[in-house]
């Protein structure tokens, strides 16, 4: 059984299901937020804005687990955004009903912790990526990895993601 099934079935009351409007905020900035989100349908994504630019930096569709992970780790208010990019539902669990789960278990902090370990060097990949290829490798490095992103997010996020206008990408797209 893997980590999320055992998750699931040993914490089914604990498992608070929402549905969010298109557009609407999972994680609103400067909150604090130790909530992991299970999406279940949907899509949504995780970004920074400032004063310019949005900037996204992750998305989340159906059985992604998502999270504001500054937030959710440090117990701090949040930099990031979590916005609902169509009608989604998720499964919300907190960091405490997680964390009691993976107590006194060492086979799931195991699994937690290799849940985590991906999400770094899920991480490292895309910031090399950003910071040494060009737009069309970026662009052909997210549709070899993650050939679904494209049937779920909008392209104007896509291109946020691959830090490109949306023009770019269709441009990319269409060469």
């Amino acid at each position: 059984m893997d980590f999320f099934t055992a998750l699931r079935n040993e914490n089914a009351t604990a498992f608070k299901q929402k549905t969010y409007k298109r557009g609407e905020l999972l994680v609103p900035f400067g909150v604090t937020s130790t909530d992991i989100f299970l999406i279940t349908s949907g899509a949504c994504r995780i970004y920074l804005q400032n004063a310019d630019n949005e900037h996204t930096i992750r998305f989340g569709y159906q059985n992604s687990l998502i999270t504001a992970l500054d937030s959710f780790i440090e117990d701090k208010p949040t930099v990031f955004e979590i916005q609902a990019l169509r009608k989604t539902t998720a499964e919300i669990l907190t960091r405490q009903d997680l964390e009691n789960f993976i107590a006194n278990k060492p086979d799931r902090l195991i699994s937690y912790n290799e849940i985590l370990k991906q999400l770094v060097i899920q991480q490292m990949e895309r910031e090399h990526d950003l910071l040494t290829l060009s737009p069309v490798d970026r662009y052909n490095r997210v549709l070899a990895r993650s050939p679904q992103l494209f049937q779920h997010i909008p392209l104007k996020y896509i291109a946020s993601y691959l830090r490109m206008t949306p023009e770019t990408l269709s441009r990319i797209r269409k060469s």
